[in-house]
């Protein structure tokens, strides 16, 4: 166990990072991430799964899709059409998201965050944001191309157990 409370890796000749060590740290990062995202919820009078919503519909600023649509946000949130709904009405009653029709097909509703609820939120996470950059300080520009090669690799895996 090292100083900071987190499982000294056991190393092998096949495994130098020890997978179990390596998959209890990512429950753990995914487990205080949930803690936050709910600390959130609560603190909005949302369910987490409108905090996962809107997790999801920042993230697709940065998809090649597009936009998020509704029927986009059911399959990635595994929900119903109608939970969708139910969730999207919180949020827009809430102030968190917009609901915007495209304007080449009417039919197609996009979801955009708030810009208030997007203020709200930043200002919120600000301490995640902190400490996320200060993790990102104690690695060198090289070690940090490898984290995000393990992380884009980790979510491609994750994404096909998905499917």
């Amino acid at each position: 166990m090292r100083s900071n409370g987190t499982p000294q890796p056991t190393p092998s000749a096949d495994d130098p990072i020890g997978l179990p060590s390596f998959a209890v740290l990512l429950r753990r990062m995914n487990a205080e991430f949930n803690r936050i995202a709910q600390e959130f919820a609560q603190a909005q009078g949302l369910h987490l799964t409108d905090v996962q919503a809107l997790i999801a519909v920042l993230d697709a600023d940065h998809d090649e899709a597009g936009p998020m649509t509704p029927g986009r946000l059911r399959a990635r949130m595994n929900l119903t059409s109608g939970a969708v709904t139910a969730c999207l009405d919180r949020l827009e009653k809430a102030g968190h998201i917009r609901r915007v029709r495209a304007l080449d097909d009417r039919r197609v509703v996009h979801l955009h965050y708030a810009a208030g609820a997007r203020k709200l939120a930043r200002e919120y996470f600000q301490p995640l944001a902190r400490g996320t950059d200060a993790a990102r300080a104690r690695f060198t520009p090289d070690e940090l191309h490898v984290v995000v090669r393990f992380l884009s690799e980790m979510n491609q895996e994750l994404s096909q157990l998905r499917r």
